[in-house]
């Protein structure tokens, strides 16, 4: 039998393929295959394919050829490899994390009969068999009479999909393959658009190949309706559209919109939030063109489309694109990087604006789309007040003037929210005896009060421990809470407010599958009028009521250490701020501050960010900091703090004669976590040709010969210092 010889990416942490032969035309590039790698069996993906066998002796056949992924186009092989090369990270570990998890395991996908919908052969037969008190399945039958999905027949009880597969073995339902919609899609009816956001649907639907535009739109200025409006011009040209947005709890919220406005089109979400089935499924339907509207976070910037022709990234200043463990990359700045290399226009969307995007637009690299007047009739930005703490005697955290206005929103039937960047019921327990506080055993960090569940909880390494009857240190048994968290607030606004209970919102109380749909429902439909909740709520949510908004603990980002800690506090007391009179009701911001004449406050009082943006700007280029230089961040970590530091100074020896200035290895702000002594060594240049260079220098130099003791990360353009 004649034989192939493949070159297979692999999950693994070595910059190189792995070759295997195969029977000839057993797979092709880009398709998925399993192998034998050591001990070990494996998923990889094939890179090239040979008739030449490679010059050395031993080679494996590979254990399978699955065919059930389709195989990765050239343009998402290319994005993955410039993401390989630009960030530092083995090829296979990037395609890998491209993948859905079930496409990454060392055996077939059987699960792709929910890419079919079903429908009956003859319902009329169906139904004339089924008993009158089946109530559920003749509804069921008479559902099947059109192609209806596997989630659309989940809907009718717990036991459809029994019934269904019942039918399916009996020939009385059949799967068919979903119908692909063509043509200008049919809307729901369309709000009036004012002239600035018409200018601005003009101009994207007017792009020809790659253009890169920012929406700079205050908050409530109607971006989304600009990016509906433009999805509906491309799916008329019959293309896909993808569209990125940070958190998976904006998804819900904004798919439902989608699917309100485009009522027939095939719209799926792609976020860690869905089962591994229902992602794979849900993924392959946008392979395949069968979905023309994808929604996801920042892993479906991989996705293969194959009539992409318009990526949205919305609130594009968020952290959240910036992905923080494996391999580390921005998924925003690898959507502008696919955009132009399929030649086709990306739209940027944020009413605070990263100063990187800034940037680019204020140097023409992107075309700036200003949205300044709110998109409600009436509706104006709400007016923001400071509220000084220092000589105040606060309430439970909470300024007297504060608690007025929450008062007085309340009793008009308002909404009100209360928003403190901190969970838990307090940050720190301590001993006023002898000053013990609560500190983390394995991290430089204070366990967190969770006074609900009895516990003490370390946010950083997630050690926990119960509350101690008495101090560790003198035996004081009166221990006392210091600071506020989100669970203490709650609780003193259910004592002040007990006709008009809090909801809290926070990643505590909203980890179970479907809790945060039904709490922000539940204020949507007026149930809650008073919101305590965190930075889930900043973003994205459109509470037509809301009305007054306090914002408790605002100093904590005016003095670290990282030069990016005010934009930040900018954007999220903005963005926060937004969130009050966006439906023509007035809105107020009220921010507790023990420092009312820092001049950052005066920037957002003035409320134009776009002044701020431009002095952060020039500060950044006065003093070399990104995005007017390039950085790159060698993190390292080691039961020893000298280990670490040794470490590190042996790679800025390795990197002497580059065009790069490598500084003196430090420890790292938090220089212990869960055990390990962390250091930090930056490297700097004036571009990022430099510094991608001495990345991969490194990259290779450590993949050569490993350190031992030792755990290292390569950072390239590092959003954490």
């Amino acid at each position: 039998m004649p034989h192939a010889y493949l070159s297979v990416a692999l999950d693994v942490p070595l910059p190189r393929s792995f070759d295997y032969r195969a029977p000839a035309g057993a797979a092709a590039v880009g398709e998925r295959v399993i192998v034998p790698f050591g001990r070990q069996t494996l998923s990889g993906v094939v890179l090239a394919v040979s008739e030449t066998a490679p010059d050395f002796a031993g080679l494996k056949d590979i254990a399978a050829a699955p065919g059930d992924l389709p195989a990765l186009p050239a343009d998402v092989l290319a994005l993955c490899r410039f993401c390989a090369d630009f960030y530092a990270a083995p090829l296979g570990m990037v395609l890998a994390a491209a993948l859905p998890a079930a496409l990454r395991q060392p055996k077939p996908w059987g699960g792709d009969g929910g890419m079919l919908q079903w429908q009956a052969t003859d319902a009329d037969a169906l139904l004339a068999r089924l008993s009158p008190r089946a109530k559920k399945q003749r509804q069921l039958a008479e559902l099947l009479r059109t192609p209806q999905t596997r989630e659309a027949v989940r809907e009718i009880a717990g036991d459809a999909l029994r019934w269904l597969a019942d039918w399916h073995a009996a020939g009385e339902v059949i799967a068919v393959a979903p119908a692909r919609p063509t043509g200008m899609p049919r809307q729901a009816s369309l709000p009036q658009l004012n002239p600035a956001q018409a200018a601005a649907v003009d101009a994207v639907n007017a792009a020809e190949g790659y253009a890169a535009f920012l929406l700079y739109g205050v908050t409530g200025s109607g971006k989304t309706e600009v990016y509906l409006r433009a999805i509906a011009e491309r799916l008329g040209r019959g293309e896909q559209v993808l569209v990125l947005v940070p958190e998976i709890n904006l998804t819900p919220q904004l798919e439902a919109r989608f699917r309100q406005r485009f009522p027939d089109e095939a719209i799926v979400s792609l976020h860690s939030g869905l089962a591994d089935g229902e992602r794979t499924r849900n993924w392959l339907q946008a392979v395949r063109g069968e979905a023309r509207i994808v929604l996801g976070t920042r892993l479906a910037v991989f996705t293969p489309l194959p009539a992409l022709g318009l990526i949205v990234v919305d609130e594009e200043h968020d952290g959240s694109y910036r992905q923080q463990e494996g391999v580390r990359y921005s998924a925003r700045d690898l959507a502008v990087w696919r955009a132009r290399d399929r030649k086709l226009p990306v739209l940027l969307g944020s009413a605070t604006p990263s100063i990187e995007t800034w940037k680019n637009a204020s140097e023409g690299r992107y075309r700036r789309l200003d949205l300044p007047l709110r998109a409600v009739g009436g509706a104006v930005a709400p007016t923001i007040e400071v509220l000084p703490t220092g000589r105040i005697a606060l309430q439970d955290g909470i300024h007297p003037l504060a608690l007025e206005r929450l008062r007085a929103t309340l009793a008009r039937g308002g909404q009100a929210l209360v928003f403190i960047n901190r969970r838990g019921y307090s940050p720190v327990l301590a001993c006023n005896e002898c000053g013990w506080v609560s500190g983390c055993k394995r991290c430089d960090a204070k366990l967190v009060l969770h006074l609900g569940d009895r516990r003490l909880r370390c946010h950083h390494c997630g050690f926990e421990c119960a509350i101690p009857a008495e101090c560790p240190d003198c035996g004081n048994i009166d221990l006392k809470p210091l600071g506020q968290g989100t669970q203490r607030v709650e609780d003193a606004l259910a004592v002040r407010f007990p006709d008009t209970p809090p909801l809290r919102i926070d990643r505590d109380n909203t980890r179970r599958k479907g809790s945060l749909e039904a709490m922000l429902a539940q204020v949507h439909d007026g149930e809650v009028r008073l919101l305590v909740g965190t930075q889930m709520l900043a973003k994205g949510h459109d509470f037509a009521n809301l009305q007054l908004v306090v914002v408790l603990n605002a100093d904590a980002g005016l003095f670290s250490v990282d030069f990016r800690a005010e934009e930040r506090l900018f954007a999220q007391l903005l963005q926060v701020a937004g969130r009050a009179g966006r439906a023509g009701q007035p809105g107020q911001v009220l921010i507790q501050t023990r420092y009312p004449e820092h001049p950052f406050y005066a920037a957002l009082l003035a409320g134009d960010y776009a002044a701020f943006a431009d002095e952060q700007l020039a500060a950044r280029r006065e003093l070399l900091l990104p995005p007017c230089a390039a950085w790159l961040m060698v993190r390292a970590e080691a039961k020893r703090i000298e280990t670490s530091l040794a470490f590190l100074n042996a790679l800025r020896g390795a990197l002497v004669g580059m065009e790069v200035q490598a500084m003196t290895p430090i420890a790292a702000s938090m220089s212990r976590k869960a055990g390990w002594e962390r250091a930090q060594l930056l490297v700097t240049a004036a571009t990022r040709g430099p510094v991608v260079a001495a990345a991969a220098h490194l990259a290779a130099l450590l993949a050569a010969k490993p350190p031992k003791g030792v755990r290292w990360v390569i950072d390239v353009d590092p959003q954490d210092v």
